[in-house]
């Protein structure tokens, strides 16, 4: 009987590019030739979602991480030099960011250090929930119109946070680009120092140090492959108070976003058509014979009742009675909607910001524990003024909106009645009404927005400015066209002629002139340089620890699909080690190489340099040579291979693990000699001979070439040279029969449940309930951990 239980195959359309598992669920991500995201699950290979290429985020997929939580996923594209999380549940897409170069590798890491000082943070890392209302979620009805987002984005959006536990998610790209952002949203630092295209990173769980494999050229201009070490000490010393750093600015991250969200659900619900009063204004203007002003002409309506032909016809074939009534309900309505928006999202949001800047503001106060991660008070109290002022500008645009509601109701309340006598109609009784208190107020209104103004022409192509609310949502540099009048504000008065007020830093700049969408930007700007200097104090601390040359590159490998290459990384977390895993083809076919190296650039490891030599099988009756077509990492004591063996034994693949304890014993310690290349010392590299024992399986029919495997899951996919053929397996499966068992009645039980829900989708459907399947089996071992931690406390006292 086979080791393995082939569980799933299947034969795409489209060549794979990435794949990756999902560290928390048997779900796989693929993604495809054509920009194509995939996730399939492991029973039968069934896919759940497919999310399709997209000109706002990009056509290239270059590299895939899951968080560690299995909840978001991380992908990134070349042809947009973007980065984008996604949503597992419903495919959504949550947050996308720029990148400088075009990101070719990527890793996301749990920290798994403990202390008390963390778990104090831990449990009391909420209080800011019982200080600040919770967001409200934005209206379904404006969001489904936002390019990249869809409906119920802003809950998604405030789950970016994920856990508490601090996790990092590790950018690589060409010329060394390298990039550390915490949660996946905050850059907590930027690395120099590296050269080369970087191909495959790892950062250490405990933030000592980062392990990068990196591809230059070397002194023949042939591609040479460099193992690279980063000492990150600073990141664990500091542990605690990046912790704490990091997830206030993710929090800021969050909220900036979430202030676009709604400042975009505000541009939704503004219509154009209550730019129409405007625009046939100024066509009157344009065409009317009289040298009058349409100031004047609707005076002479207001007082006499009585207008001229020219603006008779503007009023009865252009705007018409039922295109003033339907201009009405359209103002009303759009003015009520914003208002809601300001007041709810826009205000609740700024208020969160200003109290997640004070705690950091309080944090770089404590300049022991914080200056040396770049905390800088004065910058963070500019960002503070920067979101008072777009608070300032919020509130001034309600006061317009209110303003202009009562202007508009009146307005349109005369000029209805107006026009119904025009054609002779029945007027309410309730609209006849009109006190002389109602004439001032409508001919105030006409004074001070009918007045034509040529400078206003001249920059909008119109010559009045009626609608006050538009010009606040508009994303430009150029001054409001009517600001609000200030006169006689008795506030402002005393401001101008009190010095020591004016120059108050306890009193926000307002900016009178400029729109709502400018504060906003200032106001990004101005946190993004406050965030950006720890990024780049962390990111000077990091110096480089070890650089070692491993090998050229063979020129016919060189179009092979860059993602599936060795070598390949890993961190044994128990151990403390980085370990690399390649072949050197040219130089030892049938070997497969180990390198170890301590998360701790200070500690020496043993054996740190091993091979194994595949050209013997245990199974063969004769000599049987193998070569390693790929290998990764199942977990800390065994490596999943794919195998070829020669054109004698008709290259037929295998699919084996190596137990590594076995292979990592050696009496002889390899000595590297500097200025030379591993390939050229590899006579002296120690071999140990190949132990399969029974876990292995022959791949029928499959011309096999690459590897994705979970040791947590306990899984492992096959990809065939041609990108298209794949094969799923189950491992470990003969001490795990029960187990199985178990998970076919759940998911048969799962199947009966899914069938009496029809308004959800079935794939969708069994991943939550997958999903919360897996949070009570992590609730019940925190259960147990905590009950023998109870239990060994007094022995360890």
């Amino acid at each position: 009987m086979p080791a393995f239980r082939q569980v799933g195959e299947k034969q795409l359309p489209n060549p794979v590019l990435c794949m990756a598992w999902s560290p928390k669920r048997d779900l796989i991500a693929l993604a495809n030739t054509t920009g194509e995201l995939l996730l399939h699950r492991l029973a039968s290979f069934q896919r759940v979602w497919s999310l399709p290429p997209s000109e706002c985020t990009g056509r290239e997929i270059t590299a895939l991480a899951w968080r560690p939580d299995g909840k978001i996923l991380a992908f990134s594209l070349g042809d947009t030099k973007q980065v984008v999380l996604c949503g597992v549940e419903k495919a959504e897409i949550l947050h996308v960011f720029p990148m400088q170069t075009p990101v070719t590798c990527m890793h996301w890491m749990e920290v798994m250090e403990e202390s008390s000082v963390l778990s104090s943070f831990y449990s009391s890392e909420d209080e800011s929930k019982l200080f600040l209302p919770k967001l409200p979620t934005l209206p379904k009805s404006y969001s489904t119109t936002s390019k990249i987002f869809s409906e119920e984005k802003s809950d998604e959006i405030l789950n970016l946070l994920g856990e508490v536990r601090l996790n990092i998610l590790v950018l690589g790209g060409d010329d060394g680009f390298v990039e550390l952002y915490a949660y996946g949203m905050y850059k907590i630092a930027t690395l120099g120092g590296v050269s080369g295209m970087c191909r495959s990173l790892s950062l250490s769980s405990d933030l000592k140090s980062l392990s990068i494999i990196t591809e230059v050229r070397s002194a023949d201009n042939n591609p040479e492959i460099c193992y690279i070490q980063l000492d990150t000490g600073l990141l664990s010393v500091c542990l605690p108070e990046v912790t704490r750093m990091a997830r206030k600015f993710t929090h800021i991250s969050t909220l900036l976003q979430y202030l676009h969200l709604s400042l975009t659900c505000m541009c939704e619900a503004w219509d154009d058509i209550l730019m129409q009063m405007d625009l046939r204004l100024t066509k009157f203007v344009q065409e009317k014979n009289t040298s009058t002003q349409v100031q004047d002409e609707f005076l002479e309506l207001l007082l006499w009742g009585q207008s001229s032909p020219e603006l008779q016809a503007l009023l009865m074939n252009q705007l018409t009675v039922k295109g003033l009534k339907k201009l009405g309900q359209s103002i009303e309505s759009s003015y009520s909607s914003i208002q809601k928006l300001v007041i709810s999202h826009l205000q609740s949001g700024s208020e969160a910001l200003l109290y997640h800047l004070s705690e950091v503001r309080g944090m770089s106060l404590w300049k022991q524990k914080f200056e040396p991660l770049g905390l800088d008070s004065a910058a963070i109290e500019g960002a503070i003024t920067a979101v008072g002022s777009f608070s300032l500008k919020a509130n001034e645009l309600l006061q317009v909106i209110d303003k202009s509601m009562k202007n508009f109701k009146a307005f349109f309340r005369w000029l209805y009645v107006a026009m119904l006598r025009m054609c002779e109609e029945h007027v309410p009784p309730e609209l006849n009404k009109m006190t002389q208190k109602d004439i001032a107020f409508v001919a105030d209104f006409l004074s001070e927005h009918f007045s034509e103004n040529e400078e206003l022409f001249d920059r909008k192509g119109k010559y009045f400015n009626v609608e006050r609310v538009g010009q606040y949502l508009k994303d430009e540099d150029e001054d409001l066209v009517s600001p609000p009048s200030t006169k006689g504000n008795q506030w402002l008065k005393f401001l101008q002629e009190s010095t020591r007020l004016k120059e108050s830093p306890l009193l926000f700049p307002s900016f009178p002139q400029k729109s709502l969408h400018f504060v906003k930007r200032m106001m990004e700007n101005v946190i993004q340089q406050c965030l950006q200097k720890p990024a780049e104090v962390i990111g000077k601390s990091v110096k480089q620890a070890v650089s070692l040359p491993l090998y050229t590159v063979p020129e016919s490998s060189e179009n092979a699909p860059r993602l599936f290459e060795l070598p390949s990384l890993w961190n044994d977390k128990k151990a403390k080690m980085h370990c690399v895993v390649f072949c050197m083809p040219e130089i030892s076919p049938y070997k497969l190489y180990l390198l170890r190296k301590a998360t701790d650039p200070n500690r020496h490891i043993p054996n740190s340099v091993m091979s194994i030599d595949l050209s013997h099988h245990p199974e063969a009756q004769s000599h049987c040579a193998y070569s390693c077509l790929d290998a990764r990492f199942y977990d800390d004591e065994m490596l999943t291979v794919v195998l070829q063996g020669t054109e004698e034994q008709n290259s037929r693949c295998v699919l084996a693990q190596l137990p590594l304890s076995s292979n990592l014993t050696c009496g002889t310690e390899f000595s590297w000699e500097p200025n030379l290349r591993l390939d050229q010392l590899s006579s002296n590299i120690p071999s140990q001979g190949l132990v399969l024992e029974n876990q292995w399986r022959e791949l029928e029919n499959m011309k096999a070439q690459f590897l994705a495997v979970n040791g947590i899951r306990k899984v492992a996919c096959v990809l065939s040279a041609n990108l298209r053929h794949m094969r799923v397996f189950e491992m470990d499966v003969e001490d795990e029969d029960d187990e199985g068992a178990d998970s076919q009645n759940a998911s048969a039980d799962q199947d009966g449940l899914e069938t009496t829900v029809t308004s959800q989708d079935p794939a969708e459907k069994s991943l939550e309930t997958e999903g919360e399947a897996g949070e009570q089996e992590e609730d019940a071992f925190k259960k147990i951990e905590e009950q023998l931690e109870s239990e060994e406390a007094p022995e360890l006292l």
